[in-house]
């Protein structure tokens, strides 16, 4: 049981949003005419190209011939740029560029399918498709109809497919030849910025749109997740896709919009890969998911003295177990901080220094995002201990706008003053927050609920357990049990029945898993998030005995 602590209260946060504000210019040609003009601004590490920076100047040069090439070839403010790329310096050209003229930039992830890229085309109606060579010629091979898209920009070697009615052109050729560009266009807090793409409930991802506010809405994770230091130039590793909309608040738009360098990687990694590239760049802030921490500590020996110039770690995107965690402390000499947050809101609750962090729970919202715990039926307030629905005043910059093309699915959701985010969470009597994720997730075991997080925490916690994943496995109808797959640690003998009795001492008789199933590995998102979904007895590589 945790020890009551006192809770120091965070400061009232003061919301200052501009009428009129631009990502693309606030995270290049702001920095224009100062001392951050000649500061590097992003390091790209690639396996195959070797090593590729952008001071500040020539990304905000880069970005507006971006832009002046859209406007050559006639894409209009809030038409849709679709970027399909690999971490390079080509992304946050494109991505702040298509912003600078004033259209909507769509990033996607490169592992898409043809199928789904084009499905991404059709339902958001891009225009123009920023993408590698080697993609195109997969994709115009595959192109039955072309959609909407009328420009086609390629980066990297060899020869661009050609597409009857499409403008095809090379990335670097294009942008080289523009010579004088005109000014941003000037777009308001409220227009829209930038849309991605998330699971949705119909079996296709659904379109958030965001506004460029959203900017301004991610300003208390500078100071109560980040921890930025305002006396020094942070350099930052993220081992994220900038596809991600995780990676794309957390290693480019918050960064750059406050002048700190970001190093991000291309190509295969390992677990010492991180920690290197550390090193040689001198980070301070590394910024991952528990995967990459789990195979830093199991993989390798690697400790603070290896990196002696990191002060700060964070995490989002899954729990980090308490075991992994108490070991990073002892190796590396620092916490890591964990953030939840989400497509239509990025990160909202976090951990900070600002106070100490509890096992297990996320922390406390960020100072200026009032969240709620509400009965989604009666819309009250629920008391400390209860189970309640996480709700975003609407009010709150950081919001997604709508829902694309889903009128009805923004209008479910949005309503009554507040955002439903459909994630259940609770807050014990010292303020911190539990998050126990969404109604189908929560397992209903013989009239009980079960958090498959509060599970899989202390189940991460066993040495032996490298990583797991809780679910609900349904033995009759209408009868559920807590079962969970692990997977052992690296040449651990793992026995199920012995784990099985361990995890029944450390949680609650109605939280313990009732069947434990060894696996090898579980179902994932392309952004490596489990899909709890998809697991079954069919993954399993051997089961326990049922628990009584």
């Amino acid at each position: 049981m945790n020890a009551k602590v006192s809770v120091p209260p965070h400061p009232a946060w003061q919301w200052h949003v501009p009428e009129f504000l631009n990502i693309g210019v606030a995270c290049t040609d702001a920095h224009l005419d100062t001392p951050v003009e000649s500061r590097i601004a992003m390091i790209v590490e690639d396996d195959a190209k070797g090593t590729s920076t952008a001071t500040y100047s020539a990304l905000a040069a880069r970005s507006s011939q971006f832009a002046q090439v859209l406007r050559k070839h006639g894409v209009l403010p809030q038409d849709r740029v679709l970027v399909r790329l690999p971490n390079c310096l080509a992304y946050p050209t494109a991505f702040f560029g298509t912003m600078k003229v004033g259209a909507i930039a769509v990033p996607t992830s490169t592992l898409l399918t043809p199928d789904e890229v084009m499905y991404l085309v059709k339902d958001s109606g891009a225009r123009v498709l920023v993408l590698d060579k080697a993609s195109w010629t997969q994709l115009a091979g595959e192109l039955e109809h072309r959609g909407s898209i009328e420009l086609v920009l390629t980066t990297g070697e060899g020869q661009e497919a050609t597409i009857d009615g499409v403008t095809v052109l090379d990335f670097e050729r294009a942008i080289g030849a523009i010579t004088s560009f005109s000014s941003p266009y000037a777009t308001r807090a409220d227009d829209p910025a930038y849309l991605v793409y998330t699971s949705g409930t119909t079996g296709y991802p659904k379109g958030v749109l965001h506004a460029h506010r959203a900017l301004i809405g991610r300003e208390p994770a500078s100071e109560y997740w980040f921890d930025f230091d305002k006396t020094q130039v942070d350099r930052i590793v993220h081992s994220g896709k900038f596809n991600w909309t995780y990676v794309l608040g957390s290693a480019l738009m918050d960064p750059l919009y406050r002048g700190k360098t970001v190093i991000v990687h291309e190509g295969k990694n390992d677990a010492t890969l991180w920690p290197r590239l550390i090193a040689k760049h001198g980070a301070t802030i590394f910024i991952g998911v528990p995967t990459i921490y789990r195979q830093i500590i199991q993989k390798t020996t690697l400790g603070k003295a290896d990196v002696p110039i990191l002060r700060f770690s964070m995490f989002a995107g899954e729990h980090l177990s308490d075991n992994n965690l108490a070991q990073w402390r002892e190796r590396f000499g620092m916490d890591i901080y964990e953030a939840v947050g989400m497509s239509e809101f990025s990160y909202y609750l976090s951990q900070s220094i600002h106070r100490p962090i509890r096992a297990g729970s996320a922390g406390f919202p960020q100072p200026g995002h009032d969240v709620k715990l509400l009965n989604p039926e009666t819309l009250a307030a629920v008391q400390p201990g209860e189970e309640g629905m996480i709700a975003i005043p609407e009010s709150d910059p950081g919001l997604f706008l709508r829902y694309w093309q889903l009128p009805d699915e923004t209008a479910k959701l949005r309503h009554d003053g507040y955002f439903f985010t459909g994630d259940y969470a609770r807050v014990d009597e010292d303020g911190y927050w539990w998050f126990l994720g969404r109604r189908d997730d929560i397992i209903k075991s013989f009239g009980y609920r079960v958090s498959p997080y509060e599970v899989e925490r202390v189940l991460k916690s066993n040495p032996l357990v490298a990583d797991c994943a809780c679910i609900g496995e349904e033995i009759a109808k209408d009868k559920l049990i807590v079962a969970a797959y692990v997977i052992p640690q690296p040449e651990a003998q793992l026995d199920l029945n012995a784990l099985l009795a361990w995890a029944q001492t450390q949680l609650a008789a109605y939280k313990a898993p009732k069947r434990l199933y060894l696996a090898k590995d579980f179902p994932r998102t392309k952004n490596g998030k489990i899909l709890r979904c998809e697991i079954s007895p069919t993954l399993a590589l051997q089961a326990s005995s049922p628990a009584a």
